[in-house]
């Protein structure tokens, strides 16, 4: 149960405006996520278009995307990113099953390209240690551009900074 008790929309129309927009781009529904954020309009506002552009405004695959976010929530071990993008979005991407489930223990795997396992060891280094060594940098440079870098770094350090957020808040997985 989250620390912090959830917006229902109902019962707080000053935030019509912004409840519509999110769940606008969101298939209709408030998600906890945002109803929580939702005690700080202009904080929620801000994270919507933030993740909106990591997600949905840059260069990167959507296997890539999904890798990395599913990366930082296990290592995060945080359930409800984890079930939002791994049964949804990462199969809907192209991902399968088999990969989504080895991602715990990617290393010893063969599911995963070069390029794919360059992008999880800079995610593992970018949520673990958060320096990222020389090594790790430029194997990944080897398989992304500089813009791809950069809006990497960035949906990787979003991941981060969300899955906190919603473990130290107890947020609860969507039913």
């Amino acid at each position: 149960m989250a620390r912090v008790y959830l917006i229902e929309e109902t019962n707080h129309p000053e935030l019509a405006e912004d409840i519509a927009r999110i769940k606008g781009a969101r298939g209709g529904r408030l998600i906890n996520i945002y109803r929580l954020m939702l005690h700080s309009p202009a904080l929620a506002n801000a994270w919507f278009d933030l993740n909106q552009a990591v997600r949905y405004g840059t260069e990167i695959d959507g296997q890539s995307r999904e890798l990395a976010v599913i990366r930082v929530a296990i290592l995060n071990d945080v359930e409800y990113v984890q079930r939002a993008h791994g049964p949804a979005y990462a199969l809907k991407e192209g991902l399968t099953s088999e990969q989504v489930a080895a991602l715990a223990d990617w290393q010893p795997s063969k599911l995963f390209s070069e390029r794919q396992r360059a992008l999880l060891a800079y995610t593992d280094a970018m949520t673990r240690e958060i320096s990222v060594s020389d090594e790790v940098f430029a194997n990944l440079r080897k398989h992304f551009s500089e813009r791809q870098t950069v809006e990497l770094t960035m949906l990787i350090g979003a991941y981060n900074m969300l899955t906190r957020f919603l473990e130290a808040l107890k947020v609860d997985p969507e039913p």
